[in-house]
């Protein structure tokens, strides 16, 4: 039916933009102010206070935005191969242009992490080093997913275009069928088939944002509640924990890989941030927010891919200046007072790390080419 397919001609909104900026900053900030450092023989590990804070995985509810994120990439490529495609751009060469734009500074952290690793360890033997290297680099699965998102767009479309909003509905059963499967009968490898089932569904929903916007206003409320009664039924049927991020020490996780919990999370959170899009549009209309959104949009993608670099040099600046490792395990009013501070420190260690690769890929692009 064709008013099951997307549509096609809606321009890129600053609401849309807003969406995307704060998933970053609500992502980036949870790093910077909820790792906590746990340090055994064999190195660091990481944990958060969730686990040690009666009720507080709730908040998990509203601020695990990573569907909302993947949900507005799939809106944002869908314009932006709308654009290309009336340029006259291939499809083939819209993907890979995505993909080139995305994994090559990710490609470069890497490196110079594993090179810094390797380094470090040859010369000083300190055995725990690449513990540290892994928790640094581990928000790069997030990259490594949204690449495999994007590779996949010929696939999106094809669905879409084919099957419309059924497309959506075969999804979520696979889900369910693989969450069965898991839970039920044990294959807990089959779980990661989410990974791309989940964060996919997200990314297609993304497709229909402009058809969302044009419904009535009840849609939206029905997706909302539709979300929450869904968390709320697998949450306290006891089969899924209620953090929808990794809470070390749990037997499951929501995350990793995802389970039909974050599909219920999807719907709740693009039915509210429908819902409240005539008041953000409204104050979007004052400049200078609008500007601050702008800002926070153009360095996005650096800011996330760098972030945790900076909480690593901020946690090594306080070890210098405490002289010990050790962090606060569980919570008390301390930690949390001392929350600014950490986000404050990683803020400020981690802009040198953007301005320095910045330059970097400023140089490479002013090199002229030998052709």
């Amino acid at each position: 039916m064709d008013d099951e397919r997307p549509t096609t001609s809606a321009p890129r909104d600053a609401f849309v933009d807003f969406l995307r900026a704060f998933s970053i900053v609500v992502v980036v900030l949870w790093h910077w102010a909820f790792t906590i450092l746990v340090w055994g023989p064999d190195g660091p590990t990481a944990t958060n206070p969730i686990g040690f804070t009666s009720g507080l995985w709730v908040l998990t509810w509203l601020f695990q935005v990573l569907p909302l994120f993947f949900y507005v990439g799939g809106y944002v490529h869908l314009l932006a191969w709308q654009r290309a495609r009336a340029r006259g751009e291939h499809l083939g060469h819209f993907v890979w242009r995505n993909l080139r734009k995305l994994s090559v500074p990710a490609l470069v952290l890497l490196t110079a992490w594993l090179a810094l690793g390797l380094v470090v360890s040859l010369v000083f033997d300190v055995r725990w080093l690449w513990r540290t290297v892994l928790l640094v680099v581990s928000p790069l699965w997030f990259i490594g997913v949204y690449l495999l998102l994007i590779a996949l767009i010929p696939v999106w479309l094809r669905l879409i275009t084919r099957f419309g909003a059924v497309a959506l509905v075969v999804v979520i059963g696979l889900v369910v069928v693989v969450d069965i499967l898991r839970f039920r009968y044990g294959f807990d490898e089959i779980g990661y088939v989410n990974l791309v089932l989940v964060w996919g569904l997200a990314f297609m929903s993304g497709f229909f944002h402009q058809a969302l916007v044009d419904a009535p206003r009840q849609a939206a409320a029905a997706l909302t509640w539709a979300g929450l009664f869904g968390l709320v039924g697998l949450v306290f049927s006891g089969l899924y924990p209620g953090s929808m991020v990794g809470v070390p020490g749990e037997p499951t996780s929501n995350m990793a890989p995802p389970t039909l919990c974050i599909v219920a999370l999807l719907a709740f959170q693009v039915g509210v941030a429908e819902l409240a899009r005539p008041w953000l549009r409204e104050r979007l209309e004052r400049p200078r927010l609008r500007r601050v959104v702008e800002i926070v949009n153009r360095f996005a993608m650096p800011v996330f891919l760098f972030h945790t670099t900076g909480m690593a040099i901020g946690r090594a600046l306080l070890y210098g200046v405490n002289g010990e490792l050790a962090e606060r395990e569980v919570p008390d009013l301390v930690w949390w007072l001392e929350r600014p501070l950490f986000i404050g420190l990683s803020l400020l260690c981690t802009l040198p790390v953007i301005w320095l690769f910045g330059r970097f890929g400023h140089r490479r692009q002013t090199v002229p080419s030998a052709a």
